[in-house]
């Protein structure tokens, strides 16, 4: 059957004079099948009828019956699935090219007779209303930093009516980071919509009651209150009412899996680089947003007139072993702050270890649980004079560096086991007081020659050759005599 256009053609041919077999040629048809035209004066869309029959026999129909009770009992039964059974069942009625025939069955059988669905509601946004933000994990991308791998999350903010959106990079999804992240993201756009919404974090929402009542943990809504933003959250389970960040989050790590395989590598020299290539791709996102932007920017409210900096504060006593507990891990802290209680400053990524008003130690946080990090130069002191405590420390495996130190042990421990845990100490002492750099390159070059790595032996190595000696510098004579006759001299010719 012919289109409208070519029949459209015809007849417009034949209105400027051309004959019956000029139109029909022009419009590519024939001259019976314009001549058909022309007496029914309709075009094929007209003529067409909707068809009320099958082409061809359904070659499921002996089945069906069995297939509709599969249906119906659970219908999360997918079509493969009861294929397969077809095809075990009756291996010599169907084959597996018959697959998609099934699924068109199945598929229009569920839309006469199977269950209803959820039906989403499409949103009417308005400008500087509302922000959407929620945390994705970014490890399936493969990124790693100098061969390493990285695992990390994205704190992902996204204005629901222009979608630019915002990233902070993070490592959990604690309220630090979700602080944090929500600061930096806001401060990056130069604005404040008017809601917040997120999804139902434990480091924002509270569940107080048997029945599920909830309510928003103190320190969100301080950090809401400064911003003057109006907290919302979705309904636990349905993350489709969180949908706009959702999709995004989609997007975007579909957009960076693209670039990074534009790119050609997905190792990158440092966390930095990392940073700036992420942030470099968002606002290049966020170009092509720029019609609406315009008009969600002009209605979004100033920020204050300083960033929050929200942080969690504990106080905290150093134990006698020289180790502070914060959230459930474990940190070593130098001996000197033994019985001294601290002010611990919790950031998303740090802690922050105050002596009265004074900031004296910083260090990585742990994430989880009942993790420790031990930092061998706050203890290699104490156990130079103890060094029996060593083999059953509990955190003994904390005071290996690297790799080297391990195996370096594990040597000294084959060849000399009398002396191996004070020869291992003497070694640890070293890199403490001088370089671990330059230690971890002994070692190194010791298991390289097969040598075993005593103190004496690394030190050896280690030591720094002397420099040339300066020449001892004395103070000139100087006569100025000469000069004085100069003057003279001149003085008498003028």
């Amino acid at each position: 059957m012919k289109t409208d256009a070519e029949v459209h053609l015809m007849l417009r041919e034949r209105k400027n004079g051309k004959t019956l077999e000029q139109a029909a040629a022009r419009a590519n048809m024939s001259v019976p099948t314009a001549r058909k035209y022309l007496r029914s004066a309709k075009l094929p869309s007209a003529l067409r009828h909707a068809r009320d029959y099958r082409t061809r026999p359904n070659p499921f129909i002996a089945d069906w019956p069995w297939v509709e009770q599969h249906l119906k009992r659970d219908p999360a039964l997918q079509a493969k699935t009861l294929f397969s059974l077809l095809l075990e069942q009756h291996p010599d009625r169907y084959t597996e090219g018959q697959l998609r025939t099934f699924q068109r069955h199945v598929a229009s059988w569920r839309a006469l007779h199977g269950p209803e669905k959820d039906v989403i509601f499409e949103q009417i946004h308005q400008p500087g209303h509302l922000a959407q933000s929620d945390f994705t994990h970014m490890d399936d991308l493969g990124i790693t930093l100098s061969g390493v791998p990285f695992p990390h999350l994205l704190f992902h903010l996204v204005l629901t009516y222009s979608n630019v959106e915002a990233i902070s990079l993070c490592f959990s999804e604690s309220f630090e980071a979700l602080a944090e992240g929500l600061e930096f993201c806001l401060w990056q756009l130069g604005g404040v919509p008017q809601q917040h919404r997120t999804d139902n974090l434990s480091a924002a929402v509270q569940t107080i009651e048997p029945d599920g009542t909830r309510r928003w943990t103190d320190r969100y809504l301080g950090l809401m209150t400064h911003y003057g933003l109006t907290p919302t959250t979705n309904t636990p389970g349905e993350a489709h009412e969180n949908g706009d960040v959702e999709q995004s989050h989609f997007r975007f790590k579909q957009a960076v899996d693209q670039a990074l395989r534009v790119r050609g590598s997905r190792d990158f020299a440092d966390r930095a680089s990392y940073t700036n290539w992420l942030q470099e791709l968002v606002r290049k996102r966020n170009g092509t947003r720029q019609a609406r932007w315009r008009e969600e920017l002009a209605a979004l409210r100033p920020l204050p007139k300083t960033p929050l900096h929200p942080c969690r504060e504990l106080p905290v006593r150093v134990t006698r072993f020289s180790t502070i507990r914060v959230l459930h891990n474990t940190y070593s802290v130098p001996s000197r702050l033994i019985d001294t209680t601290l002010t611990v400053r919790i950031r998303a990524e740090v802690l922050e270890l105050y002596v009265g008003t004074v900031c004296t130690l910083t260090l990585p946080r742990l994430h989880g649980r009942f993790q420790a990090r031990i930092d061998y130069r706050h203890l290699i002191f104490s156990l130079m004079r103890k060094p029996g405590a060593f083999a059953h420390y509990r955190y003994r495996d904390e005071l290996f560096p690297t790799t080297s130190f391990r195996k370096a042990y594990d040597t000294l421990a084959t060849q000399q086991p009398s002396r191996a845990d004070k020869e291992y100490l003497r070694v640890l002492h070293l890199a403490a007081s001088t370089s671990e750099a330059d230690v971890e390159a002994a070692l190194s070059l010791l298991a390289e020659s097969r040598t075993v790595p005593t103190f004496d032996a690394v030190r050896e190595l280690v030591r720094r050759p002397e420099g040339p000696t300066l020449p001892a510098l004395v103070q000139p004579a100087l006569d100025f005599q000469v000069y004085d006759a100069l003057l003279s001299a001149r003085c008498a010719d003028g």
